[in-house]
């Protein structure tokens, strides 16, 4: 799709491919896990509890990670950043939504590239566990 610098949300991306903004799923780098960095996927058009996550890495708090540390954490620039490849291997959280689709699209590493993935095999690629874990 064609990437428009100016906004690089997943609801934009949604809409430049012309599919429903729940089944494309963004990649956010947070940090509070006892391992230190930890990854959550949820869908573009929903916003991460941190409070949430937290209780999944059984941590006291999560906060997202600045942006200028993520290249440097994951290998990915904002608008292309996946779970799968990142730099180290990062415990991952999948919001329990992508269940509901039988396949979700998600980062494939650079901007206007995504790939289309049966949320079980995202989570068997990456070691990911399921939970609610974005805001309602």
């Amino acid at each position: 799709y064609p990437v428009d610098i100016d906004d690089l949300s997943a609801t934009h991306v949604a809409e430049s491919m012309g599919v429903d903004p729940s089944c494309v799923f963004k990649t956010l780098v947070t940090r509070g896990h006892p391992g230190g960095i930890a990854m959550a996927v949820v869908p573009g058009n929903a916003e991460l509890s941190l409070k949430k996550l937290a209780a999944v890495f059984h941590d006291k708090n999560v906060e997202m990670v600045p942006l200028k540390e993520v290249l440097p954490l994951t290998g990915y620039i904002r608008g292309g950043c996946s779970p799968v490849g990142t730099k180290k291997p990062y415990p991952v959280c999948i919001d329990e939504s992508a269940r509901n689709f039988e396949k979700i699209y998600v980062s494939a590493g650079q901007r206007g590239l995504q790939f289309f993935i049966a949320p079980e095999d995202l989570a068997r690629a990456v070691n990911a566990v399921f939970a609610d874990i974005v805001m309602r």
